[in-house]
């Protein structure tokens, strides 16, 4: 005996109405469930890029004179050492030592404000002389800034597009997202909020062909794998991985590697002073 929702094999309905569900259905279900899974992971890996790449900017200003001094330190003490010795050994690695610290294009953009035509900045040797220093400017979105950037990226994001022209304008749109939350710019983000409201409502997709949900699925698995490669990248990268081990707190990390750095510098100091005539 057959119940109300049952069709007539005994089988259970989707709606209760008694006709079976249409197999491309559940294919549907399927993709819509894969498209937003992607766009979460996007999200998050575009999120850790640009917490890399500010800490990124953020660790050249405010470590990259002391990398440069204590690179300027080792080549003294190597010269020092082969003028004392003749060695041609010492000689070689006071040389190898030296090349290490010579200019290189670009140096100036690298450093931006700690680096000027006499060498380090104002700025720069105050931090070396544990004289207070104005800190880099921080650029990390603040906490409402990521939630509209998640926002604004899950209701705009091109994978939602099934019209190449709708695509079109929603690469246009997250491309203008990506940069504003990169500068951590809030009200901007609002702006373009409030623009995705006003604007044209997406397009309802016709339902599609069990093929063209099978290639979907297949395209989102892809771009899947993509994205996990770039995210492994990001992750085993020398900031990638200064910065999870303080996600929640990093510009406590960059204190205790300054104060690490600062030890080396003294000691280094200290070793050029022992060799001094």
């Amino acid at each position: 005996m057959t119940t109300p929702n049952d069709d007539v094999t005994g089988a259970p309905t989707a709606d209760g109405s008694g006709a079976a569900e249409r197999p491309e259905a559940r294919l549907e279900r399927a993709v819509r469930a894969a498209e937003q899974a992607l766009i979460e992971f996007e999200i998050a890996v575009e999120t850790f890029r640009v917490e890399v790449e500010n800490f990124s900017r953020l660790h050249h200003q405010k470590l990259g004179p002391m990398y440069t001094r204590l690179d300027e330190l080792d080549a003294l003490i190597a010269e020092a050492r082969a003028a004392r010795t003749g060695d041609p050994e010492d000689v070689a690695r006071a040389q190898s030592a030296r090349a290490l610290v010579m200019p290189m294009p670009g140096v100036e953009e690298l450093f931006g404000d700690w680096m000027d035509s006499a060498g380090l900045s104002p700025e720069a040797a105050a931090m070396l002389t544990d004289r207070p220093v104005q800190p880099p400017k921080r650029v990390r979105p603040s906490d409402e800034a990521r939630k509209l950037y998640r926002e604004l990226a899950r209701k705009a994001h091109p994978d939602l597009a099934r019209e190449e022209q709708e695509r079109r304008r929603r690469e246009e749109f997250i491309t203008r997202v990506n940069a504003a939350y990169g500068r951590g710019d809030e009200a901007l983000l609002r702006e373009l909020s409030e623009e995705w409201a006003a604007g044209p409502a997406p397009a309802v997709p016709e339902l599609s062909e069990s093929e063209e949900l099978y290639a979907r699925l297949e395209w989102l698995a892809r771009r899947k794998e993509l994205l996990t490669v770039v995210a492994r990248d990001l992750e085993d990268s020398a900031i990638g991985a200064m910065l999870r081990m303080a996600p929640d707190d990093p510009d406590r990390l960059l204190e205790e590697i300054a104060e690490q750095l600062l030890a080396q510098v003294s000691a280094r100091e200290a070793e050029l002073a022992a060799l001094a005539p």
